[in-house]
């Protein structure tokens, strides 16, 4: 196997550790670029000398909360600088990790992830795409702004995969060097196993003692697409374990609560105090992404 050396953007962020562990196993040599290690893709600041020698770059750093408008001006700039420094220092091709679904949205932060594509897409730099469900990690973080002992979460459709099981997908798309044929599908990964945000939440919520109830996610960003099934794999897509329940019998109880969970208050996904009735609307919520 020959050893690629690869820079991955967001490389301390829930994706990003797993996408570092998957190409070490796998004996690659990696350039982690986060803030905590002194490389801004915003700025630029450390990113040339990142990104010397890197042969592939994988993007899966992600904005904090879900304004649109924000979270396309961060990945328009992350993309711009890509491509900018990536290009001087010889890259050879970007992998890149969004969201199913991305190409029907309409508002908040998955809009700014269709965005996102077409930014990276544009460069100069070949650039492979992974769509992918929402992560198991994310329904833990749901309930993490619980207070009391009801949460209140959108009974909307899903098919939730494990991290580690999108990193390894991602890692075998960046290592792939031939272009997609025309007219190609962009590949997508999901779990096996059809079910509802809530109904995972319940299961958490078990653990924790914590009553979940399902809403139907008015006022959430294309609420009506998501609970359509918009947001679902499509026929082509690759379905790879574990299943929810099978990943959550593996995870202590310090594992299921996220490092990130003040930003689920930014971003609208779950109602703390006051709790609305079941009937009342969420504040509008968005994926968390990486965090995809």
């Amino acid at each position: 196997m020959s050893i690629t050396t690869f820079a991955v953007a967001g490389a301390t962020g829930r994706l990003g550790r797993h996408v570092v562990d998957v190409l070490a196993e796998r004996g690659h040599q990696i350039v982690p670029m986060s803030r905590a290690t002194g490389v801004d893709l915003i700025t630029g600041e450390g990113l040339a000398e990142a990104l010397a020698e890197v042969e592939v770059i994988i993007d899966v750093a992600s904005w904090h909360a879900s304004e649109q408008e924000a979270a396309t001006e961060f990945f328009r700039t992350s993309a711009r600088n890509l491509h900018e420094y990536g290009q001087k220092a010889g890259v050879a091709r970007i992998a890149m990790a969004s969201i199913i679904g991305v190409d029907r949205a309409t508002a908040g932060f998955v809009a700014a992830k269709k965005a996102h594509e077409e930014l990276l897409l544009s460069g100069p730099i070949p650039v492979r795409i992974l769509r992918a469900a929402q992560f198991h990690e994310f329904v833990g973080q749901l309930l993490d702004w619980q207070q009391g002992d009801v949460a209140y979460v959108p009974a909307l459709p899903t098919q939730l995969v494990a991290c580690r099981t999108v990193a390894e997908a991602l890692v075998d798309l960046a290592l792939d060097p031939a272009a997609p044929a025309p007219g190609t599908p962009i590949p997508e990964i999901a779990g096996p196993r059809k079910e509802t945000m809530a109904e995972a939440a319940r299961l958490v919520g078990a653990r924790r003692g914590v009553k979940v109830v399902g809403v139907d996610g008015s006022g959430m960003p294309d609420a009506e697409i998501a609970a359509d099934g918009g947001f679902l794999p499509s026929p082509h897509a690759k379905l790879a374990g574990p299943t929810f329940q099978e990943w959550l019998d593996t995870q202590p109880w310090h594992a299921l609560v996220s490092r990130n969970s003040r930003s689920l208050e930014n971003k609208g996904l779950l109602q703390t105090s006051p709790s609305p009735k079941p009937h009342e609307p969420l504040s509008p919520p968005a994926e968390s992404k990486p965090t995809l």
